[in-house]
């Protein structure tokens, strides 16, 4: 699939405010700082459709982008670490969590896992959270680009490993380099499996 045109939609602070649409959606999410706004231009070749920053917390609502007038990029906000306060943190899962659980169009969630680093608690539990609810998601490794091929054939077989302990089987998975552009094409081939 080759993306040639990209609309920005809108950015809504929930499920409620957004505009109903027949379209499916594909939701893009990962902790903080794993590079989501990165590769989200990447895979758009677009090279400031999502806010790329160095501090964490920078998408705060549900950030819709209709993708050739066949398929919605939901952009959502980070979990994990980020310079506001607790109260507004908690805001941005409640409003995410309820975007996952009830989005009538919701295809697919990508889930977003740094593979530079061992496997994050925060992270293992939103996965978990995921498969508890019942919600279809995939794993996408980030920034493969940065380690050694073994390296981070090591890290991803480990997070698969931690994973195992409560899940029998693994989602599908994706690696992916914002750099290279290594990966798009599987990713981008999958989602048009799904459209």
């Amino acid at each position: 699939m080759k993306i040639i045109d990209v609309e920005y939609k809108g950015s809504y602070p929930s499920l409620s405010k957004m505009p109903a649409t027949k379209l499916g959606q594909f939701a893009f999410i990962g902790r903080s700082n794993v590079g989501k706004s990165s590769m989200i231009n990447m895979l758009t070749n677009r090279k400031s459709l999502a806010k790329v920053s160095k501090q964490p917390g920078k998408t705060q609502m549900i950030n819709l982008f209709e993708v050739d007038q066949h398929w919605t990029l939901v952009d959502l906000p980070g979990y994990g670490y980020a310079k506001q306060s607790k109260k507004k943190r908690n805001s941005w899962m409640i409003m995410v969590n309820n975007y996952l659980l009830s989005a009538p169009e919701l295809k697919v969630a990508f889930v977003l896992i740094d593979s530079n680093i061992p496997p994050q608690t925060i992270d293992l539990e939103f996965i978990n959270w995921m498969g508890e609810k019942g919600i279809p998601f995939c794993i996408v490794f980030t920034k493969i680009d940065k380690l050694k091929a073994a390296r981070i054939e090591r890290n991803v077989q480990v997070f698969n490993d931690t994973m195992l302990l409560n899940w029998e089987s693994l989602p599908p998975q994706f690696r992916v380099s914002s750099v290279t552009a290594q990966g798009k094409e599987e990713l981008l081939e999958y989602i048009e499996t799904l459209i």
